[in-house]
């Protein structure tokens, strides 16, 4: 008796051309590719924008909380270095130098904040 040196799986097709295949198997795989695909293309970009959500809150929340660290920094800095050109010059008194850190720190503000208002409140030119 003969052997075939070819022996057929079950997914190859017998000579009259219809597949013997596993074909639950094949819908199976169908219907899950379909489902990756409609996953990927709807869940994908809703993850990314979530992602990118969550990272710029994080980031704001951590910048705002630097900024607000760097700014009481700076005003006691401030408030040292008014302190030590005080006793130099020999006019301190308890307080003064406070004022004078809150004050510059108000100008330092103030000035940039009255030039953008001036400049946004000017009509443009048509």
């Amino acid at each position: 008796m003969p052997t075939d040196p070819s022996p057929r799986t079950p997914t190859s097709p017998d000579p009259g051309g219809e597949a013997h295949g596993d074909w639950p198997a094949q819908a199976t795989e169908t219907i899950v590719g379909l489902v990756d695909t409609v996953r990927q293309k709807t869940t994908g970009p809703a993850t990314t924008a979530v992602r990118a959500a969550v990272w710029g809150l994080l980031i704001a929340i951590v910048g705002t909380a630097a900024l607000v660290l760097f700014l009481v920094l700076f005003v006691r800095g401030l408030d040292i270095l008014a302190q030590v050109v005080l006793d130099a010059i020999g006019i301190e008194k308890a307080g003064r130098a406070t004022w004078i850190a809150h004050t510059l720190t108000g100008l330092l503000f103030l000035v940039p904040g009255v030039l953008l208002m001036r400049k946004g409140a000017q009509p443009t030119a048509d």
